[in-house]
């Protein structure tokens, strides 16, 4: 396993740390994910195993149904208001960051981008990324 992934909010009131290597990490440009981030798309790293996080500190949280009509749970800090992460009720183990939130963001590797069918021209994501309408098949 490589090093820990570690993170949190802009003002240190939430903090992570990940034992595991994420899942995927994708670029998503549904809607939800553009008004969250402020541009054309959100990052993401997904994590398999919720038991693999250390959290500290208390979120506050914001359920939304995505497209597929699933519950996808926003969390963010009460005090700064900076995302952190995610967490689905359909899928309750995963766990999901926000790119930006990593200490170190230079370990985000987009590997896909999702729900391309939303994406504006304006928003140059990777053109060598393989990009889905919506989640990919899986």
């Amino acid at each position: 396993m490589s090093k820990v992934y570690t993170g949190g909010c802009a003002c240190g009131a939430i903090r992570y740390e990940i034992s595991a290597e994420p899942l995927v990490m994708n670029d998503c440009q549904c809607r939800d994910c553009q008004r969250r981030s402020g541009a054309g798309h959100g990052s993401y790293l997904t994590f398999t195993d919720k038991r693999n996080v250390k959290l500290k500190g208390e979120a506050r949280h914001w359920a939304i149904a995505g497209d597929s009509g699933n519950i996808k749970t926003h969390s963010f800090c009460p005090t700064c208001g900076s995302p952190v992460y995610l967490t689905f009720t359909a899928m309750p183990d995963l766990f999901t960051v926000h790119a930006a939130s990593l200490d170190d963001p230079s370990r985000y590797e987009p590997q896909m981008v999702t729900y391309g069918v939303r994406g504006y021209a304006w928003d140059h994501v990777d053109p060598a990324l393989p990009k889905f309408d919506r989640m990919p098949p899986a």
